[in-house]
């Protein structure tokens, strides 16, 4: 399946894209292996395959990619409705998206060695998969979610009281990257107290950072440790507030420093899935970069050496989100945010 890149600065979701996306995603959602689980064996009885353990999230490699190709499948139907794999994403959530199924992932949940299970990240994706389907014409969906959704909405509750520092990595521990996509949820489900609970720690834990040093990509990153603390405050913060502090943040972004911040990643190998982390690192780097340069003014130094570097890693990886399955099965996900990013509802 051949993908194009994407050099201009406006590069955009297009029909053709959507659907080449979704082609994706329903070939993998319920692909059982290779699957890597996250799974604690309390006894022998627990040693169970994937979709004996996760009645609906047991295919893409992982629980977690598999929650977000879901996302991307949900997002994808309401952003291209015309797409002709529409009617196989509907009969998908029909099938997979039910009280019972839901019951099941519940049932996970419930044993006491899951209490880490998928924190934070696939904590966050659950949430924005789930405000993604309170977006829908049809609330079906989201209903049969909602118990999981408000499990996970409950887990954050519990964890952020307890989370002193954040966690400033560029995979999935990252705190930025969740609370990011909390936000979206606790908006769409109007939970103002898990929104103000966010907002409380979030400000916290970045609000005093000043003069990144922007140490980075290591081998390991799908995240920008740096722009996913700035676009995960951007969300929280008003639009004057969250200015002052990025030109405080990265005071040298109009000259494109630190530098390494405005190249886009090298991969060398996209057949090991760890170094193929860095084809969305590149995408999430574009997502940070669009979103950031939505809310800088025309006349701001910083906003065309942004937009740029934000074009540069969309181009290059955009060609490579299929070929080998180590990408194949979470990196249009990626590629969407990144071609969403900057929308007026974002």
């Amino acid at each position: 399946m051949s993908l194009p890149s994407a050099e201009r600065q406006d590069a955009r979701l297009t029909p053709d894209l959507a659907s080449k996306f979704a082609r994706i995603a329903l070939g993998h959602v319920r692909r059982e292996y290779p699957n890597k689980l996250d799974h604690v064996l309390e006894s022998e009885a627990d040693a169970e395959g994937p979709r004996a353990l996760h009645p609906i999230f047991y295919g893409s490699f992982d629980w977690h990619s598999c929650v977000h190709g879901y996302w991307l499948l949900a997002s994808l139907l309401r952003r291209e409705p015309g797409v002709p794999e529409a009617q196989a994403i509907r009969d998908l959530f029909d099938e997979m998206l039910t009280p019972q199924k839901v019951a099941g992932e519940l049932h996970y949940l419930q044993r006491p060695s899951a209490r880490g299970f998928e924190r934070p990240y696939g904590w966050a994706w659950l949430l924005k998969l789930q405000a993604e389907l309170l977006a829908a014409p049809d609330h079906r969906w989201a209903a049969a979610l909602r118990p999981l959704a408000e499990a996970f909405a409950d887990r954050f509750r519990t964890f952020l009281p307890n989370a002193v520092y954040p966690i400033r990595t560029g995979v999935h521990s990252s705190t930025a990257f969740a609370l990011a996509l909390v936000r979206d949820y606790a908006r769409a489900a109007g939970d103002t107290a898990l929104l103000e609970q966010c907002r409380d720690k979030v400000t916290a834990w970045y609000l005093g950072d000043h003069g990144a040093n922007a140490w980075e990509p290591s081998l390991d990153d799908f995240l920008s440790p740096t722009l996913m603390e700035a676009e995960c405050l951007r969300r929280y913060l008003d639009a004057d507030a969250f200015r002052a502090w990025f030109a405080a943040f990265l005071p040298k972004a109009a000259a494109g420093e630190p530098r390494t911040l405005f190249e886009p990643a090298t991969v060398s190998d996209r057949s090991d899935g760890k170094i193929a982390h860095l084809d969305g690192l590149n995408f999430s780097r574009a997502w940070c970069w669009r979103s950031i340069a939505a809310v800088l003014p025309a006349r701001d130094a910083a906003r065309a050496p942004v937009e740029a570097a934000a074009a540069r890693h969309l181009a290059a990886s955009l060609p490579h989100v299929a070929g080998d399955y180590m990408g194949e099965h979470w990196l249009a996900s990626f590629a969407l945010l990144a071609l969403t990013a900057g929308e007026a509802a974002d």
